[in-house]
């Protein structure tokens, strides 16, 4: 007769072994259940089973039977019918929630399961990370709040690439999010007004080194004599809002952030190419309307401390004015400037005293416009579509300088007798070849 193979676990076969040690007299029942860890009655208990069905009295008696529990395989087909026909690339968390509006109710672990026993899902490795030290959320609402932007396929194959500029609260996790077509630092200005708006001036704002952030350059004349650092245009507003600016020595240090976009890069492309989005209009319209707001309910987090650190905006604080981009310029005599190749010119009705040749600043607003800086006064600026021919000044005043020579140095050149044409080393130049 074949002998019966039984499988036990590492944990059941020493159990046997101190209960084989009981039936042999080595052992009391009380030793026996202090190295089991249970009662001397439950001992008795086991001692009464295997003398009836023998080693197997440690199997449980609901090994390799189905759970009573288990879906039925009708309707777990179902559900993986609906995975593969829409859900094929989400992971299980986010298929679940999706399934539930459908009214196909299943745990994310049990679709995780199925999906992996369909190869749709690969389980992650548990990778050996560099260990950081972890820090503390702050403990209010606009105590810290991070900015950074994520080049990616947002709309997969449907759209155009872009750049997705996020901010994020430390305490909360509140979030707020544009997507644009460059990341520069007009659009970087425009989504932090986005967030002012909203809540107010946070006490500090953390960034990585980037330039739209941080001028690698030296300061200007005028900041070196303030002894002051050189700033961007995004640092010198933050300045003007009384918000510290903190930079990230490493990504590890904004991980917040990091995670958000990780985060994002999943949930978001797929909800969006759920609901048809295409375009970078639509895809801000749905950010605000629908996604901001269903993340602010499930993700954001209540900070330690309920009061609120943003400040209001001053009456002198105009968004307008602070977030621009401004340059230092010297008026010219026919009362233009020039950035950027072009030239722009004061109108007629706003020239004032002393603006000639005056050190000015021009300032390009989030809108498109343009306005002179001067004296704290602020002056409309209009392009110039051909720079000013310099005979027909505005001011009035001659041209003075080699523009107003006929001969100037540029369309004069010497006669062939001139002394440094005929000059010798070591001789006299002849002078009666030049009357």
């Amino acid at each position: 007769m074949e002998t019966e193979r039984i499988a036990l676990s590492q944990r059941e076969r020493d159990r046997l072994k101190v209960l084989h040690d009981v039936g042999e007299g080595h052992l009391t029942q009380v030793e026996a259940a202090q190295r089991l860890k249970v009662s001397d009655r439950q001992v008795r208990r086991l001692l009464i089973r295997m003398g009836d069905s023998g080693d197997r009295a440690l199997v449980h008696g609901l090994r390799g039977r189905a759970s009573n529990r288990k879906l039925a395989l009708a309707f777990e087909q179902k559900i993986m019918g609906r995975v593969r026909q829409r859900y094929a690339d989400f992971g299980p968390t986010l298929a679940a929630e999706h399934l539930a509006k459908e009214d196909l109710l299943v745990s994310r672990e049990t679709l995780r399961k199925w999906m992996v026993k369909a190869v749709l899902w690969r389980p992650r490795r548990q990778r050996v990370k560099k260990v950081h030290v972890w820090r503390e959320r702050r403990a209010s609402f606009g105590e810290l709040v991070m900015q950074d932007s994520s080049p990616f396929r947002w709309f997969e194959e449907r759209g155009p690439a872009c750049q997705l500029i996020a901010l994020i609260d430390d305490a909360t996790s509140r979030v707020w999010a544009r997507f644009v077509e460059h990341d520069t630092t007009e659009e970087n200005l425009r989504t932090l007004g986005g967030w002012l708006q909203r809540y107010g001036r946070p006490m500090a704002h953390y960034t990585d080194k980037n330039s739209i952030f941080r001028n690698a350059g030296p300061a200007a004349l005028g900041e070196q004599l303030q002894g002051e650092a050189a700033r961007s245009q995004f640092g010198r507003a933050l300045k003007e809002l009384g918000i510290e600016w903190i930079a990230a020595h490493s990504p590890q240090a904004k991980g917040r952030i990091e995670r958000l976009f990780e985060t994002l890069q999943d949930r978001l492309v797929k909800e969006m190419r759920l609901a048809g989005i295409d375009t970078m209009e639509a895809g801000n319209y749905f950010l605000e309307r629908h996604f901001l707001p269903e993340w602010e309910q499930r993700f954001t987090v209540a900070p330690r401390h309920p009061r609120n650190a943003h400040r209001r905006l001053g009456r002198e604080q105009r968004l307008e004015e602070i977030l621009s981009v401004r340059v230092a310029r010297k008026v010219a005599e026919d009362h233009t400037v020039s950035w950027e190749g072009n030239r722009w010119g004061v109108p007629r009705a706003e020239v004032c005293a002393g603006l000639r040749g005056a050190q000015v600043e021009i300032e390009r607003r989030l809108d498109g416009t343009h306005w002179l800086r001067f004296r704290g006064r602020y002056l409309r600026l209009r392009h110039c579509s051909e720079p000013a021919p310099h005979a027909a000044s505005p001011s009035g005043l001659r041209p003075t300088g080699l523009a107003a020579n006929p001969l100037s140095r540029k369309n004069k050149s010497a006669p062939p007798n001139h002394p440094w044409r005929t000059f010798q080393y070591g001789r006299k130049p002849d002078i009666s070849t030049l009357r």
